[in-house]
C-alpha cells in the first residue's frame, strides 16, 4: 500500500489577542528540548509560524494520531514561550511579517521583495509514494483535473490584514505570486519533467528545485508525489480527508497509466480558472467540473471526485471513512466558513484567532 506524510504549517499567535507572533526560533527550541533530541518542527519563512511533518503512513488512523499529536506538542511549546498555535492558512488580524534569519529566507526577501514579505501563509502538503519518476510524472497528468477540488475542500483563509477578502482560500491567491506557483501543462514523461525544472532554474530566476512550486509536484527529497495545493485544515479530520483522497487519486491515476490511458489534454489556463473559482468559493458555490470543464455545485464535484477514486479507496479500506470524512465536511463546513461564523457570533477577529487556537490544540 502506498504511504502518506502531511506537512502542516501553522501560525504562531498571542494566547490573549490572536495577534501572530515572531516566537519560531523560541518555540523550536522548546520543541526540541520536549523531544529530548530530534524534532519534527521546522522554522518556515516568517518567524510567525512553524511546520511539521508525520512520517510516513500505510493507515489513515495512525496519520490521524499523529498529526493530532503534534498539534498538540506545538500548543505546548508555543505555551511556554507565551503564545499559541493556530491552523489557519492566514492570519485575520492585522500583521507584518518577520522574515527569518536563515539564509535562504534573507536570499528570498533580497530576490522577491513584497511577494516574500508578505508570504505569511500556512499550507498542507500530502507526499504520496510513487515507485520511481516515470509513475510519478504520469501520475501528475492524471491528477491535474482534480487538484481545484482538493483546494476548495481545504478553504480556511477568508480574511487577509483585518478583513474579509470574498475568498474562502485567500492564501492560494498570495502564493499564486510566486513565479514558479499553479498549475502546469502536461509533462508526458519524466525526462521533460526534470527538462523543464531544468529550464526554470536555469533562468536565474529560482534559487534550486525547492522553488518548484507547481500545485503538485516530484519531490526533491523523497519518492514521492507532493500535493501543495490546499490550505493547511482548521480540523484535522479535513486534513485526514484530503491525504485520503490525494493517496487515492495517485493509486487511481497510476493504474491508469499502466493500463495505457491517456491523460485529460485540460490546459493550464483552464485549470488556471478552476483554482481561482476553488479559491473564491470554496464549497459554499461552484467549482469548475473536472470532466465537464463548466461550473457545477461544489458538493456534486467534491462526490464525483469521490466516484473517480472510489476503486483505489475500496482496495486500501478507506472508502467508509472518506465518505463519512467528506459528509461531515460538507455539514459542517469548511474552516472558512466556520471563521465566518465565529466571526458573526463574536463580531470579533480576535475571538476567531484565539477560538481557532483553541480547536488546533485539540
Amino acid at each position: 500500500m502506498r504511504t502518506v506524510g502531511v506537512e502542516e504549517e501553522l501560525l504562531l499567535v498571542d494566547a490573549g489577542s490572536g495577534d501572530p507572533r515572531a516566537l519560531s526560533t523560541a518555540v523550536l527550541a522548546l520543541a526540541e528540548r520536549r523531544a529530548e533530541g530530534d524534532s519534527v518542527f521546522e522554522s518556515e519563512l516568517h518567524d510567525q509560524q512553524l511546520e511539521f511533518a508525520t512520517e510516513p503512513r500505510s493507515a489513515m488512523a495512525d496519520l490521524a494520531e499523529e498529526i493530532r499529536r503534534w498539534r498538540a506538542e506545538a500548543a505546548h511549546s508555543a505555551a511556554e514561550a507565551g503564545a499559541a498555535v493556530a491552523a489557519l492558512a492566514t492570519s485575520p488580524l492585522p500583521v507584518s511579517p518577520a522574515i527569518g534569519e536563515d539564509e535562504r529566507y534573507r536570499w528570498l526577501a533580497r530576490r522577491f521583495g513584497l511577494t516574500a514579505q508578505e508570504q505569511l501563509t500556512c499550507g498542507c502538503h500530502v507526499h504520496v509514494s510513487v515507485e520511481s519518476d516515470e509513475e510519478g510524472v504520469a501520475v501528475l497528468d492524471r491528477v491535474r483535473p482534480w487538484l481545484p477540488v482538493l483546494l476548495a475542500l481545504s478553504g480556511n483563509s477568508p480574511f487577509w490584514q483585518g478583513q474579509d477578502t470574498s475568498y474562502d482560500s485567500y492564501r492560494s491567491r498570495v502564493w499564486g505570486r510566486w513565479p514558479s506557483a499553479g498549475p502546469v501543462e502536461l509533462f508526458g514523461s519524466a525526462e521533460r519533467y526534470h527538462q523543464q525544472v531544468e529550464a526554470l532554474i536555469g533562468t536565474g530566476v529560482l534559487r534550486d528545485k525547492g522553488m518548484i512550486y507547481f500545485d503538485a509536484r516530484l519531490s526533491h527529497r523523497y519518492p514521492t508525489v507532493e500535493f501543495r495545493v490546499a490550505d493547511v485544515c482548521l480540523d484535522p479530520a479535513d486534513t485526514v480527508l484530503l491525504a485520503t483522497l490525494a493517496r487515492g487519486l495517485v493509486e487511481t491515476a497510476a493504474r491508469d497509466w499502466r493500463a495505457g490511458g491517456r491523460p485529460d489534454p485540460v490546459t493550464a489556463g483552464v485549470l488556471r480558472m478552476a483554482d481561482w473559482q476553488a479559491a473564491r468559493s470554496g464549497m459554499e458555490g461552484r467549482l469548475i467540473h473536472p470532466r465537464t470543464g463548466r461550473p457545477e455545485p461544489a458538493a456534486d464535484v467534491a462526490h464525483a471526485l469521490l466516484d473517480h477514486v472510489r476503486e483505489a479507496l475500496e482496495d486500501s479500506g478507506d472508502l467508509a471513512s472518506a465518505q463519512a470524512g467528506l459528509r461531515t465536511l460538507l455539514e459542517r463546513g469548511t474552516g472558512a466558513r466556520i471563521q465566518r461564523e465565529l466571526l458573526a457570533d463574536s463580531d470579533s477577529l480576535r475571538t476567531v484567532v484565539t477560538e481557532c487556537a483553541a480547536r488546533t490544540r485539540g
